[in-house]
């Protein structure tokens, strides 16, 4: 396989980072609390004010608050609806969301993730309401609005849908109905397809109504609790990814072109403190896991903010890097990060939405000032793309079907192995098993690429054939021709002799002579005219006989058969 791809990898392109500040919630506006954000529609600057302390209040807090002031890519004020710059569901997903699909079917790995306190607007922003659909279903809608505007019927498109939750440090399938005991999946990591999740169900989908139906079922399957500070608090990070694959082949040379893009949208759970949300047993479990994830994201985020790092890679290249400077970012600390690896600082263009509370001033400070750090962060997204030729798309096939061979045997085999050989022998399973279903695609890909070609060939055919009936009408036309002139030949028109006798007998000396001469230069040719028509028969049968084969390799040619009426031999 011919990877199409820039030998070397793009310019980083740093996070793009934007904020966005809710409406107050009741039990704000039932305590008179004040509005401590602002934000500049012209310079993209978000303004954190010191909230309004008495001087008790002051004394007994023992900090310092003080005005902060951030710029960020966009600010999104969705805090007061009065307001001629407010920001609706249409307008976030205007500003880039629309920007980040044209990535995708660019052949880019996106992802989208918001991130702030509890109670913050995360879910909103990401997921919506029916009424006020946010970023997620937005962008499944424009992607099949797209598909289905695309004129070229030599591009296939192929959608799938996965939908996953970390919940506690465990993977739990949203696609999947709830068991008891709950059932976690095992996370991998492989050369090939990265970090992934074993056994996660990844659904083909043609509409965007498919889409929805399993963003419901997902969203109904997912953790949520009642705490002190959100009614409908998440109590797990949501990771719902599009795969798009675009395969386009070019009927001339007789290859394919293959686009590969993965969107990822990521809700994730908001950081809380204990002593505020007033949670006990299993909901400060989960809030302590919460923090944990995030707390690590902020590592990460720092690690791959910090300038020294990015000078590095900038100098040396992210394959230079020493496994110790590589081993500072702790991926691994966190399965939310590790399943984040490539978004965060890898193959991919990420957005980062910060959503911030109008009225807490410690989380909202701390939000803005993780957004700050994320804006730093360079990542190297390159296009996703393969040219493959028939022969290569074939060979790959008989690849896979030995893999899949050997890897029978392999499991076979593996009855006869030790007890702590098992664990090897199930990842074996599972990579057999993702084989299995790659080859299936891979056939499924080839069938559509025939299918263009014989549609190609089909049309090529249809306009061929109102020429080959003109061909035969002047066929038929000759032999006409062809028969006269032959009837011609065989039955020529001769003069009697008597009459010429009785001629010649009245005629005077002179005349006599002049007859003879006369008769002897037309019988000279009489006789010489049989044997040039033979030989324009001769070459008129040379000419139809060059003219039948070109007829019959057009018919061959077209698959037309033999025609109805054709040229037989005379």
């Amino acid at each position: 396989m011919a990877d199409s791809r820039p030998s070397t990898p793009n310019e980083g392109n740093s996070v793009k980072v934007v904020v966005r500040v809710r409406k107050f919630l009741q039990r704000e506006l039932d305590r008179s609390a004040p509005c401590i954000v602002e934000m500049n529609p012209v310079s993209q600057q978000t303004i954190l004010h010191p909230p309004p302390l008495t001087p008790a209040e002051a004394k007994a807090s023992r900090k310092i608050y003080e005005e902060k002031s951030f710029t960020f890519d966009k600010s999104f004020w969705s805090h007061d609806i009065d307001t001629p710059h407010y920001a609706h569901q249409k307008d976030v997903y205007a500003s880039f969301g629309e920007d980040f699909l044209d990535h995708n079917f660019d052949g880019y790995h996106t992802c989208i993730f918001a991130y702030g306190q509890t109670g913050s607007g995360k879910s909103y922003t990401m997921m919506g309401t029916p009424e006020q659909p946010g970023l997620i279903p937005r962008t499944c809608e424009g992607l099949f609005e797209r598909i289905n505007e695309e004129q070229n019927s030599s591009i296939t498109y192929n959608v799938h849908v996965s939908y996953f939750e970390v919940y506690n440090e465990h993977v739990r399938d949203l696609l999947v109905a709830r068991t008891n005991p709950p059932s976690y999946l095992k996370i991998r990591e492989s050369k090939a397809d990265g970090v992934y999740v074993q056994g996660l169900t990844d659904s083909p989908v043609k509409s965007y109504a498919e889409v929805e139906k399993l963003m419901k079922a997902g969203d109904q399957n997912r953790t949520t609790a009642s705490t002190k500070m959100n009614d409908t608090s998440s109590r797990s990070h949501a990771v719902f990814t599009l795969t798009l694959k675009q395969i386009q082949h070019d009927i001339a040379t007789d290859s394919t072109i293959e686009r590969l893009a993965r969107m990822r949208l990521v809700d994730l759970a908001g950081s809380e403190r204990a002593n505020r949300t007033e949670a006990t047993g299993a909901r400060l479990r989960e809030g302590s896991n919460i923090n944990q994830s995030l707390t690590t994201l902020g590592r990460v985020i720092a690690a791959l903010a910090d300038p020294k790092r990015q000078r590095a890679l900038q100098q040396r290249g992210p394959a230079n890097q020493t496994k110790r400077r590589m081993d500072v970012v702790p991926y691994r600390d966190s399965v939310l990060t590790w399943l984040l690896k490539d978004s965060l600082g890898g193959n991919s263009k990420t957005a980062m939405v910060a959503c911030i509370s109008p009225t807490d001033y410690e989380e909202t400070l701390s939000t803005l000032r993780y957004a700050d750090q994320a804006k730093k962060i360079q990542t190297r997204a390159h296009v996703n793309q393969d040219a493959v030729s028939a022969a290569e798309r074939d060979a790959k096939i008989l690849e896979m079907q030995d893999t899949i061979r050997n890897l029978q045997l392999c499991m076979n085999n593996a009855a006869t192995r030790k007890r702590d050989e098992a664990d090897r022998a199930t990842e074996e399973l599972e990579t057999y098993q993702r084989e299995v279903i790659k080859m299936q695609r891979a056939m499924e890909e080839s069938k559509v690429v025939s299918d263009v070609k014989i549609r190609t060939l089909t049309q090529e055919l249809d306009e061929w054939k109102p020429l080959a009936i003109s061909l035969q009408t002047e066929v038929e036309s000759l032999r006409r021709h062809l028969a006269l002139a032959l009837g011609e030949l065989k039955n020529p028109i001769v003069i009697p002799k008597n009459t010429e006798e009785k001629e010649n007998y009245y005629a005077t000396d002179d005349d006599t002579d002049c007859a003879t001469e006369y008769a002897s230069d037309e019988d000279d040719g009489y006789e010489s005219a049989p044997a040039d028509w033979q030989m324009d028969v001769d070459e008129l049968m040379k000419e139809l006989g060059m003219f039948k084969r070109r007829v019959a390799d057009d018919h061959v040619r077209f698959g037309a058969g033999q025609p109805d009426g054709g040229l037989q031999a005379h």
